[in-house]
């Protein structure tokens, strides 16, 4: 494999935009782990099984939150109402393997004001994210 573009690191800290909780036109799956389901359904106070029924669907075998007009369904008014229990895919922005492609982090960037910002994760912390993320697909 050649030289990672990240090699020396990458900057990030949320800026609160909601942008990458808005997928536009496009359908954009946000994938969830049992353990993810589980947490979120009792944040919001309800069965996993309730949860499972009412906010996801199954597609290819994996759960994914529904989504609503191609927004997250859990986004209100630039805020997400689950933040704390968010799943491992939203935990993981923006270092999602699609998106640590050099071409793709340019592009990303352009929509994401919190890239170049905050702390340092190190290359090490973003292989670990993309291998956990690759692990759960």
């Amino acid at each position: 494999m050649g030289k990672k573009f990240y090699k020396n690191g990458l900057r990030f800290k949320c800026q609160g935009s909601s942008k990458c909780c808005k997928s536009g036109k496009i359908d954009a799956c946000v994938y969830l782990t049992l353990k993810d389901r589980r947490q979120i359904a009792t944040h919001l106070g309800l069965s996993t099984l309730k949860f499972t029924k009412q906010y996801t669907a199954k597609t290819y075998g994996k759960f994914h939150l529904k989504q609503t007009k191609h927004d997250c369904p859990f986004l209100r008014t630039q805020s997400c109402r689950i933040y704390t229990v968010r799943p491992l895919q939203c935990r993981a922005w923006p270092f999602w393997p699609e998106n640590m492609k050099c071409n793709s982090w340019k592009k990303i960037k352009r929509s994401c004001n919190g890239i170049g910002k905050g702390r340092l994760y190190r290359s090490e912390e973003i292989d670990r994210i993309i291998k956990e993320l690759n692990e759960q697909k």
